[in-house]
């Protein structure tokens, strides 16, 4: 599918020996080309896991969310073979629960991720957003009025605001690495990073 087909490329392209599975011929014929190896197969049975040599790869990605059954046979039957880092795509959390239950070492919800991603970026000042879990994220913002004019170590961001100013972006430059003496500049992007309620706090300010 699109999540299962969008990291594999991503892997792929980044050097990553990657084997591709699936049952539909179209999705097979669409990845042939970027990926090392990819096979037309019924991926929740254990025995064609195991020809295919899943058992060989350090990390295995399971992006069936729609179809619950063939998910949870196929994170069961990869728990069964030893593997010890499966990541998950679930379509719920009871969903989730159960893969978790039965193996899978990380979870993810895509699309609730990609709406919670939209709803922080109709924020004005919020020009991008990542979270990596449901606390902590890294965000890119407009510089607020509070702070523009003052070198960080003035602004005390993380004492005032317990977020931390990694990175400056000014209009026609490159992202500088953000250090105590760093000015802030009215058209300054930055990139800050921190739990997602004080991001949120202090992009309001």
């Amino acid at each position: 599918g699109r999540f299962g087909g969008a990291v594999a490329r991503r892997l792929a392209s980044m050097g990553t020996e990657v084997l591709g599975v699936d049952s539909t011929p179209e999705l097979v014929q669409a990845h042939a080309d970027h990926l090392t190896k990819v096979v037309e197969a019924d991926c929740t049975d254990p025995a064609v896991l195991r020809q295919l040599g899943a058992a060989d790869f350090a990390t295995a990605v399971v992006g069936i969310g729609s179809d619950i059954e063939a998910s949870v046979l196929t994170v069961l039957a990869l728990a069964d073979m030893g593997l010890t880092n499966i990541w998950a795509k679930a379509s719920n959390t009871n969903h989730a629960r159960i893969l978790e239950r039965i193996g899978a070492t990380h979870v993810v919800f895509p699309e609730e991720r990609m709406g919670e991603r939209v709803a922080h970026l109709l924020n004005e000042r919020l020009l991008d957003f990542i979270a990596f879990d449901d606390e902590f994220a890294i965000a890119r913002l407009s510089a607020p009025t509070p702070i523009v004019g003052l070198p960080l170590v003035t602004s005390a961001c993380r004492k005032k605001y317990d977020v931390t100013v990694v990175g400056v972006k000014r209009k026609g430059e490159a992202f500088i690495h953000a250090v105590p003496d760093t000015i802030i500049f009215p058209d300054d992007e930055l990139v800050v990073s921190g739990k997602i309620k004080d991001l949120e706090r202090f992009s309001a300010i």
